[in-house]
């Protein structure tokens, strides 16, 4: 028997598949074609980011410093993705559903490092970090990348977990039969998921009865909560499960889903053969003559692998698809019926060991306290061949920072698995270490009961795309809107001009309209730490009748629907140890930090007086200027009304917004040639320059001739630079208040801090503050950090750092990722005598 078979390696390609029933083979391939292009419209429109966030541990005590290394993802290829720079990262605290802290990290080739304070005025208790690009706000919330943490008080106070709090013991048991549905007559396995309150899985038991109360099946689930049993419906019966906790508690009654009287099952098998995917379909249906045809259709994270039809000439029928044909990671079937409406869905997990294997050598096997640990670093690929990657590693004290799971997620687990899957998945890591003999059957059950939702086929073939509101940002961006004081929409386009003011007295001065509606976004910024930004709206000749609003300054809203348990808890003593230890460094490093405050107080710097150079000008002195003062702006429109006359060889035609302006009669054989207007550096165009109320404006500079020529051939026809009040960086936009003025102090880039790691190595070199600081007591949770380890073409790399004065275990993690996107995730023990 033969289908017609579609791979988006060979189009159209005829494929021989095996069948349990001969069927006719069926010719018209439109539906096929329509949703191929429909689907590759949709992705090509839809692109996919994906992020992941490495952390130094999971344990902070307030005061204390998270380190993090962001990654950026194709999410489609899953390849290093330098389209978006700008990494966000939120602390939330989930019980009160508010974002305590956030931060914007700057991407470069796809890594983003960077690091969190935490104040002392956090609550101790459970924490969330989640992490995103601006892009990926277009899609739910749930594909964020987020990961729990506990932050303690130095007091010792903890706060109650919501697994602790959790007063329901009514188990949330979800059956979900495999395909989508159950139909009369048609065997099928129904897979369940148990979980408590906590949103955490619990191991169950219990049976199945039938509307007679016979005892249909038994079920029993995994550690985790999930299982399945196989189902026979028959006609006018319905079924209820009966599940309690494994071993205790009282059986609690769950109604299956309803009994189709017609329709199709889909039963998939990736486990038994090594080469192929088999999908057995059955169907009650009535045969047609010509049989009516159903599509199976195969893809991974928007590629199109495979699709197949298959006509309903018998009963039941099986599909093979070729393993060696998908890409690696999770892949949908999707079978639509003979209406082309879909109707039987399943994911399945195709291994093609695409991970990096990452070595961690020290060249000790133990070390005494504050010695010095040399690690050799090397990646190679499955193949054992070595491959260059981009890793970050982290060094903690083991007793300090005990590991809370040894099946926590990682680069690996995340990329490969929970970016595609919404809710939360217990023990990612478990999935993908060798030692597990069966992870793949529970990876199997896993992908039969958790969500994917990335699109909906409706809103493909009906070629509904939905728009993309969140743009990808190559930059920093400001977006709000201009309205009426009242609130009511302004009614046309708003001039506007921005000032962003920085600490180090640099600032960038930008113009642009907003849009009919008030809207506007002035994008691909760059500053770094807070930065004062202003600014003004003009409508008509006025701006007293604007209220301007920005998004940044809004308190994001924070979409949690379970608030997510903690499996983390310290023995009594370890908690005691825990706090004491990291007190002690954090007064260590605060003292340290009191020296250096005197140190500088002491410092007496001599020097000249001289006047600063103006840093929005590129040039020397000017041919001319004009200061604008109340005495030459008054009753005046533009800043050609006001330097029309005052300088030599400027004229000035006309007056208002429909002046015109020539240096020295510039020309060439096209006619007048117009001067370049320059704006605090940035060159505008000539309306945009006339349309700058005069009483913003400091200067304006006149270069003519040679001395234009700095600029090149854009100034020849001179140069008029325009110089504004709030452009000076002596001007202090925090005093301004003026009618449809917004200013606030907004966030940067976070300034990227270097891990300190004391040396105990060579005391002669160092300094009396450093040979004091030395002398201390080190009992450093996190010994040492470093977030981007690049090793070579042959997969190596070193780093060097040293021992504290804990007897203890050491345990290294590494992460990270090639640049064609194969993760990889390494950990190793140092011993400390």
């Amino acid at each position: 028997m033969h289908h017609t078979f579609y791979r988006t390696s060979s189009i159209l390609a005829l494929v021989a598949i095996v069948a349990l029933a001969a069927f006719r083979f069926a010719n018209n391939d439109d539906f096929v074609n329509e949703v191929l292009a429909k689907f590759q419209a949709y992705n090509l429109q839809r692109p996919v980011e994906k992020v992941y966030l490495h952390t130094d541990r999971d344990t902070y005590l307030t005061g204390e410093t998270i380190w993090m290394k962001g990654y950026v993802f194709n999410g489609n290829t899953h390849t290093a993705d330098t389209i978006s720079k700008v990494l966000y990262v939120d602390l939330i605290d989930p019980t009160a559903r508010r974002v305590r802290q956030r931060l914007q990290l700057r991407s470069s080739s796809s890594y983003a490092p960077g690091q969190l304070l935490l104040p002392d005025s956090l609550a101790s208790g459970t924490y969330m970090v989640q992490a995103y690009t601006n892009y990926m706000r277009n899609f739910p919330e749930t594909y964020y990348f987020r990961k729990t943490l506990t932050i303690l008080k130095a007091d010792g106070s903890t706060a109650s977990t919501a697994s602790k709090s959790a007063s329901s013991d009514r188990l949330d048991v979800q059956f979900l039969p495999e395909g989508g549905q159950l139909v009369e007559g048609l065997e099928s396995r129904v897979a369940f998921k148990a979980l408590e309150a906590s949103g955490r899985g619990l191991p169950v038991e219990g049976f199945v009865f039938n509307t007679r109360k016979d005892t249909i099946t038994g079920l029993a689930s995994t550690q985790l909560g999930v299982g399945f049993f196989t189902l026979n419906p028959e006609a006018g019966q319905t079924y209820t499960a009966f599940v309690k906790r494994l071993g205790s508690g009282q059986f609690t009654a769950y109604p299956l889903p309803d009994v189709q009287k017609e329709g199709v099952v889909m039963q998939v098998d990736n486990i038994s053969n090594k080469d192929n995917i088999r999908v057995y379909l059955r169907h009650n249906k009535a045969i047609t003559d010509p049989p009516a045809t159903m599509t199976l259709f195969a893809q991974t994270r928007g590629q199109v692998v495979q699709v197949a039809k298959v006509p309903l000439a018998k009963k039941g029928a099986l599909v093979q698809l070729p393993k060696a044909e998908f890409p690696q990671g999770i892949a949908q079937l999707t079978l639509f019926d003979e209406t082309s409406k879909p109707i039987c869905e399943r994911l399945i997990f195709v291994n093609k060991n695409e991970q990096i294997n990452i070595t961690l050598s020290p060249n000790k096997t133990s070390y005494k306290n504050r010695e010095k640990v040399e690690l050799s670093i090397s990646t190679t690929g499955s193949d054992g061949k070595p491959v260059a990657a981009n890793l970050s590693l982290a060094a903690v004290d083991a007793r300090l920072a005990p590991e809370i799971d040894s099946n926590s997620a990682s680069i690996v687990s995340h990329l490969l698995l929970s970016s595609d899957l919404t809710g939360t998945i217990e023990q990612p890591s478990y999935y993908f270490n060798p030692k597990n003999e069966d992870r793949w059957r529970q990876l199997d059950l896993l992908l039969m009961t958790q969500g994917w939702r990335r699109f909906v086929w409706a809103d493909v073939l009906a070629g509904t795309i939905p728009p993309v509101k969140y743009p990808i940002e190559q930059g920093l961006s400001l977006t709000g809107r201009v309205v009426r004081p009242n609130q009511k929409d302004i009614g046309g386009k708003v001039k506007l001009t921005f000032v962003l003011s920085r600490r180090d007295s640099t600032r960038d001065f930008l113009t642009g309209d907003t849009d009919e509606s008030g809207y506007f976004g002035a994008y691909d910024l760059d500053f770094t730490d807070t930065t004062t930004v202003l600014i003004q709206g003009v409508k008509g000749k006025a701006n007293r009748d604007l209220a301007i609003s920005l998004d940044q300054l809004l308190t994001p809203t924070v979409t949690i629907t379970r608030v997510p348990y903690n499996p983390f808890e310290f023995r009594r003593d370890e908690l005691g140890e825990f706090i004491k230890r990291t007190r002690e460094y954090q007064e260590i490093e605060e003292q340290i930090r009191r020296n250096r405050e005197v140190l500088l107080q002491s410092v007496t710097v001599k020097a000249k007086k001289f006047k600063e150079r103006d840093s929005r000008v590129i040039y020397g002195t000017p041919d001319a200027s004009v200061k604008f003062d109340p005495m030459n702006t008054a009753g005046r429109i533009t800043i050609l009304d006001v330097i029309q006359g005052r300088i030599a060889g400027v004229q000035v035609m006309g007056s208002g917004l429909g002046a015109r302006v020539q240096i020295r009669g510039a020309a060439n054989f096209g006619g007048a040639v117009e001067p370049l207007f320059v704006l605090d550096g940035m060159p505008v165009d000539m309306q945009t320059a006339i349309n700058i109320p005069v009483n913003d404006v400091d200067q304006v500079d006149v270069l003519k001739g040679a001395s234009a020529s700095i600029y090149g051939s854009r100034g020849g026809g001179g140069v008029i630079s325009i110089l504004t009040k709030r452009g000076s960086p002596n001007y202090d936009l925090a005093k301004e208040a003026a009618p449809g003025t917004l200013v606030a102090k907004l966030p940067g880039y976070a300034p990227v801090r270097a891990f300190y790691s004391p040396r105990y190595d060579d005391q002669s070199k160092k300094t009396e503050q450093e040979k004091l600081n030395a002398a201390r007591p080190d009992y450093r949770t996190t010994l040492f950090w470093s977030p981007l380890i690049q090793t070579n073409a042959e997969g190596k790399a070193t780093v060097s750092f040293f021992t504290s004065d804990a007897k203890t275990n050491l345990r290294l993690r590494a992460e990270g990722a090639t640049i064609s996107g194969m993760p990889g995730m390494a950990q190793h023990r140092i011993q400390v005598d």
